[in-house]
């Protein structure tokens, strides 16, 4: 993990926050990568990196991964085999439009917050927050370089 160039302290805070309060309602896991340049197809990269942060690991495979490449604005959400299987088709664009709404205005926190509280209300649907529901993955945004 390298330092992070992207956003500020405070705005990771509202970003991390953003996460803790989504996951406060669902049962899923919900992780933030950021980085300058994709390598590669984003799709191909968004999996790489869901893969590499463990978030296949997760019990009931409802992991959540939101990434987004600055330099070359490439974004992608994707969802764990558990999502998938449970989702209509479509479900994360509305999301992703919102996101991409903020960004392309260069608010990415505003972006990140909403999109994350928007993923928190869909998860909830197909897996709410459970009595017996531990943190499984970290909160804290992963940055590349």
């Amino acid at each position: 993990m390298s330092t992070n160039i992207f956003l500020s302290k405070e705005d990771e805070q509202q970003v991390v926050q953003a996460i803790q309060s989504a996951e406060s309602l669902t049962s899923g896991e919900i992780r933030v990568h950021i980085e300058s340049v994709c390598r590669g197809n984003v799709l191909d990269r968004a999996a790489w990196l869901f893969k590499s942060l463990d978030m296949h690991k997760t019990e009931l495979k409802n992991g959540v991964l939101i990434y987004l490449s600055t330099k070359d604005r490439k974004f992608a959400i994707i969802g764990d085999a558990g999502i998938n299987a449970v989702v209509p088709a479509g479900f994360w664009d509305d999301v992703r439009d919102l996101m991409i709404s903020y960004f392309t205005k260069g608010d990415l926190v505003r972006g990140f917050v909403l999109g994350i509280e928007q993923v928190g209300e869909k998860l909830k649907t197909f897996f709410p927050r459970q009595d017996n529901d531990i943190n499984e993955l970290s909160n804290e945004i992963s940055f590349g370089k």
